[in-house]
């Protein structure tokens, strides 16, 4: 199936197509728009002329933001005649909004919306500067090839009675199906390419969300007659499409990962599979004795324990893929296990952002309380 994805600069008015003197400018290094704030209105002038970003950077020798001179900050100095020669502190903006190195795409975009700014500073926990995001480059995203697919065929048994009608990964969070918000976040992150593996109820499915188009995406469907594992409906796919790294992940997840980080990773690692995964810690109750023989060598009150947990999201190479055959049941953990015995690399990605596994119906009701921030991408 070939297919050719409608750009969202067609779609939404405000996501305008980027000409070539805004191709090169999204190019420039954030590094050039750094600024000592012992420079002079004339430096600051002639600096953000050859940066043509529209903004400066103030910071000290060890790159914490001080304050930011956009180009009115400069054209109001000049209005006011206040001289070339002055120190840019006089001018610059002594507290400027900034935005965590940990926010998502979509954190970020939030914020410059909300506070209707065109740059965005980006520091770390320490206040030191890492980057600099602007409005233009987050509209114009680049579309990514890479296949999605959504595993969507579970029962949904200890959700019920509210599965008995509907399959788990339509039951509405927010007001929208689990499964709508999942491809939300791939789409927004740039993915155009969609599989949806069904079993249980698989009409509810197809109907909500058709071949994509509504969404400006392509959306086919892998139907499992019989379940087979959550790694067995990779046999059932058309090999030829699977050209590149694909997503899989589970249809029944509430997170805030950045995909894009997550490829970067695997490309780097050049692993045949990437697994995200979750710490989790566990708090043993009770005094844990620790002894050789009879005799007692350590004693440790209620101890916690740290684990990394499978978190439900994976990126498999087509290599991978393409092993499992037609028809075979096998459940991710296995064939990730068989590639590791094969002495084939598999990595892990440890997951920060918010995650939530909705299977039971605590979980369901947790997810209800919390939508609201997930979707508002809270800068917390």
């Amino acid at each position: 199936m070939t297919f050719q994805p409608m750009p969202n600069c067609l779609q939404r008015n405000h996501k305008r197509s980027i000409s070539l003197p805004s191709r090169l400018l999204l190019m420039k290094r954030w590094q050039d728009t750094l600024i000592s704030p012992n420079a002079t209105l004339q430096q600051a002038i002639q600096q953000m002329d050859a940066s043509a970003q529209g903004i400066l950077l103030v910071a000290d020798s060890e790159k914490h933001l001080l304050g930011t001179i956009t180009d009115g900050d400069v054209r109001r100095a000049l209005l006011n005649h206040l001289g070339l020669d002055i120190n840019i502190q006089q001018v610059m903006n002594k507290q400027p909004r900034s935005a965590s190195s940990e926010w998502s795409r979509s954190q970020l975009l939030a914020a410059l919306e909300q506070q209707q700014l065109l740059h965005l500073p980006v520091v770390d926990s320490a206040g030191r500067i890492t980057g600099l995001e602007t409005l233009q480059r987050l509209l114009n995203k680049q579309h990514l090839a890479n296949p999605v697919f959504l595993m969507a065929g579970g029962f949904g048994t200890r959700l019920r009675p509210l599965t008995h009608n509907c399959p788990k990964p339509m039951l509405k969070v927010g007001g929208k199906p689990i499964l709508e918000l999942i491809l939300q976040n791939f789409i927004d992150a740039g993915f155009y390419r969609f599989f949806i593996s069904t079993h249980y109820m698989p009409d509810v499915i197809r109907n909500h969300f058709g071949d994509g188009r509504n969404w400006g995406v392509s959306i086919e469907y892998i139907h499992e007659e019989s379940p087979l594992g959550t790694a067995g409906a990779l046999g059932l796919l058309p090999q030829q499409e699977i050209d590149r790294p694909m997503f899989l992940m589970n249809g029944d997840l509430l997170t805030r990962l950045d995909y894009r980080k997550l490829l970067d990773f695997h490309e780097q690692s050049q692993a045949i599979a990437t697994m995200c995964v979750r710490e989790y810690e566990h708090q043993v109750p009770y005094g844990v004795i620790e002894s050789n023989g009879s005799c007692i060598t350590s004693i440790t009150e209620k101890p916690i324990q740290h684990f990394f947990i499978n978190a439900g999201i994976y990126l498999l190479s087509p290599e991978l893929v393409r092993s499992v055959t037609p028809g075979t049941r096998i459940d991710m953990p296995t064939l990730l296990q068989q590639a590791i015995d094969q002495s084939q690399h598999v990595s892990m990605f440890p997951i920060h952002e918010y995650w939530l596994d909705i299977g039971r119906m605590e979980d369901f009701r947790r997810a209800q309380d919390e939508v609201a921030d997930v979707l508002a991408g809270l800068m917390t």
